[in-house]
């Protein structure tokens, strides 16, 4: 009669199952701080190369960069004038802890767009290369913000909520509204540049899309 299988293969002979994921483990305080500096340093210099390039982007930066060529105003101040709105809005969906730290990078960022230029100097950039470059290092600096609960407010705040809500994807939600902002450079950048400011938009939209999204990173 055939042993059964339990005879045949002792249970201290058999391969120990596969483990159940580990939680994972949240930053620390040193990883976020070090996370929050590099992403708003990458984006305010992607927000720097786009302003010397005369092109744009979407979202509060890009509105703020209309503005700024507008109104001759500074873009670090139009920047923390047009999110001040949606600092309320974070605080009532996404809490107090993700709304001080978007604050927070909000106003570096702002002090950040007045120290390149004086690092830097004036720089006088291709167009296409300002607009992918721009966007790229926009993007990166964001999805960095993103992963340690942060963001530079405004739209960001917005999709982030509807990706939590109702599963939208948040970089698909940013385009759509960044592609709406960069249509209304129309009024004050000419219509090349407002082309060249659209790809760079789904550039760094794209970046969102493909590296953000529920179940595809775990930190927290």
């Amino acid at each position: 009669m055939t042993a059964s299988t339990a005879e045949r293969f002792p249970a201290s002979s058999l391969p120990n199952p596969a483990p159940v994921a580990d939680r994972a483990k949240p930053h620390g305080l040193v990883e976020d701080v070090l996370g929050l500096v590099t992403g708003t340093f990458l984006a305010s210099l992607g927000l720097y190369l786009l302003h010397s390039s005369g092109t744009v982007t979407g979202g509060t930066a890009g509105l703020s960069l209309l503005l700024s060529y507008a109104a001759g105003a500074p873009f670090g101040l139009m920047f923390l004038l047009v999110n001040a709105p949606f600092f309320a809005l974070s605080a009532w969906k996404k809490g107090w802890n993700f709304t001080l730290r978007t604050i927070a990078c909000v106003t570096v960022v702002s002090g950040l767009s007045s120290l390149h230029p004086v690092a830097l100097g004036a720089l006088h950039l291709d167009p296409v290369y300002g607009a992918l470059a721009g966007n790229l290092l926009a993007g990166t600096g964001l999805l960095v913000l993103f992963r340690h609960r942060a963001s530079l407010g405004g739209f960001n705040i917005l999709a982030l909520l509807l990706q939590e809500r109702l599963g939208w994807r948040a970089g698909y939600v940013q385009m759509v509204l960044d592609l709406l902002v960069v249509l209304g450079a129309l009024t004050v950048v000419a219509w090349p540049l407002v082309l060249l400011s659209a790809a760079g938009a789904v550039v760094l939209n794209v970046i969102l899309a493909f590296n953000h999204r529920p179940g595809r990173y775990t930190g927290s």
